[in-house]
């Protein structure tokens, strides 16, 4: 599998969110590396737990710029992060509790290319927004 990197494509302009994506994207690549090695049940275990803190802390500070801006967007977009949050708890919990397999695998894959383009479409409007 390979790496996610946050390329210039990426970038919303936002200094905080840009550090919060890039340091995502390495707990994507730490979990993503632990599966591939066969890493142990408690390394994988630490690995998303930590993802799965991170997305929501992250997604909790996307909100609140966007309150404290007044974005349009708001309500869409906190509704994309809840969906996300609980889809990400379900792949990760059976990854922990089965270990990491080639269904699941593909799944938390598929569900990091959603954040991946939600970042690309939606985050870059609202850095877009937060600097104006």
């Amino acid at each position: 599998m390979g790496k996610y990197t946050l390329t210039k494509v990426l970038e919303t302009g936002n200094a905080v969110i840009d550090k919060e994506h890039r340091e995502l994207i390495d707990a994507v690549n730490r979990l993503m590396d632990a599966c591939s090695e066969g890493k142990g049940r408690a390394s994988m275990d630490e690995t998303t737990k930590f993802l799965n803190n991170y997305v929501d802390q992250h997604f909790t500070h996307e909100e609140q710029l966007q309150q404290r801006a007044s974005y349009p967007g708001v309500r869409a977009h906190k509704l994309f992060h809840e969906k996300y949050k609980q889809t990400l708890k379900e792949i990760t919990g059976r990854i922990a509790a089965n270990g990491p397999n080639i269904a699941d695998l593909g799944k938390l894959n598929a569900h990091i290319s959603v954040l991946i383009s939600h970042i690309r479409t939606e985050d870059k409007k609202l850095g877009a927004f937060l600097n104006k």
